[in-house]
């Protein structure tokens, strides 16, 4: 009787063991201060940093979304490794946190080697922006539940803060003022709507020309990541929200206090051209609702500190002001 091996089965250790060879060097480029050993322990260690009176320890996951379709179809799998540090590093900073490491969970059909080994890169990239060190992931190979040539990713970012500084609603007043920091683009949120508009309702392809570029170069612009804005910003920050799906204003009135409102001036706005084309077909306030409209991370600033986080914050411009009134976020 014929034997049959894991591999008969879809899943080849072989390729797997190459694929953490692949790696380690993309990992090691990571390495912060306080990560304990290297990949292929049982778990990723690292210490807790010191200099903290009470510290907490933060943690955030999250993944790409239908982005990683793009990705996929196209070919281009360097870029959205950025993206998923991008959207837990921007969680965490937000409860003032300074990311520590991550992790990642990488699953697929069938495991090619070039490719998973091509994300990794974008997910140490991600990490080297946020000066935080990749020490350890998962590769999982299920042929069955992906077709071979799809691939899903989660990333898992732990950070530390000081116990004191973690309340930031409280602190929040009104005429306190909102700055914008720009967005790259769709960065990870809305991608569902776009492909719909863009290639459904549209016609569009991913070679099209848009704005002097393949149209797919613009829709896979990795995720703006504002982990070194905040680090030198903390200390004129006075509370920030990340500006992911549900755009401004869900996200906005997470950083109120009940008796405060957010009011952002609609045409401040820095509306990326890609929102533009797709607001040809999308309701304006639909448009609020799915993408963030260039604006990647709104920070609440006292008065007296605008212009020292204007001059910093590369690209940053004043969008708004805290008043009082119910809590929410409302377009003017």
């Amino acid at each position: 009787m014929s034997q049959i091996s894991y591999k008969d089965a879809g899943v080849d250790i072989d390729a797997g063991n190459s694929f953490v060879e692949n790696i380690k060097p993309l990992v090691k480029a990571t390495r912060v201060e306080g990560v304990m050993g290297g990949i292929g322990s049982f778990a990723g260690a690292f210490e807790l940093p010191k200099g903290f009176n009470e510290p907490v320890m933060l943690a955030a996951t999250d993944g790409v979304g239908t982005k990683l379709k793009l990705a996929i179809d196209s070919g281009i799998h360097n870029t959205v490794g950025i993206d998923l540090v991008a959207m837990c590093v921007n969680d965490l900073i937000c409860n003032f946190g300074t990311p520590s490491f991550f992790l990642d969970y990488y699953a697929t059909g069938k495991l090619d080697v070039e490719i998973a080994t091509n994300v990794v890169a974008g997910i140490a990239e991600g990490c080297k922006q946020s000066e935080c060190a990749l020490i350890g992931g998962e590769t999982a190979e299920m042929p069955g539940m992906y077709s071979e040539d799809d691939y899903d990713l989660a990333g898992f970012a732990v950070g530390v803060a000081e116990k004191s500084e973690m309340d930031r609603v409280s602190l929040v007043k009104a005429g306190h003022k909102l700055i914008a920091l720009p967005s790259s683009g769709l960065h990870s949120n809305g991608f569902s709507l776009a492909r719909k508009v863009l290639f459904e309702k549209m016609g569009m392809k991913f070679e099209d020309d848009f704005n002097g570029k393949p149209l797919i170069e613009t829709l896979l612009t990795p995720t703006n990541i504002y982990v070194k804005t905040f680090k030198a910003l903390k200390n004129e920050i006075v509370a920030m929200a990340h500006i992911t799906g549900g755009g401004i204003v869900e996200n906005l009135p997470r950083v109120l206090p009940e008796n405060l409102m957010a009011e952002v001036k609609e045409d401040a706005v820095k509306v990326l051209p890609i929102f533009e084309l797709m607001s040809e077909h999308v309701a304006r306030n639909e448009m609020f609702r799915a993408f963030n409209m260039g604006v990647g991370m709104i920070l609440v600033v006292e008065e007296s500190n605008v212009d020292k986080v204007l001059a910093t914050a590369p690209g940053s411009y004043l969008v708004g002001e805290i008043k009082e009134g119910p809590r929410e976020a409302k377009l003017v």
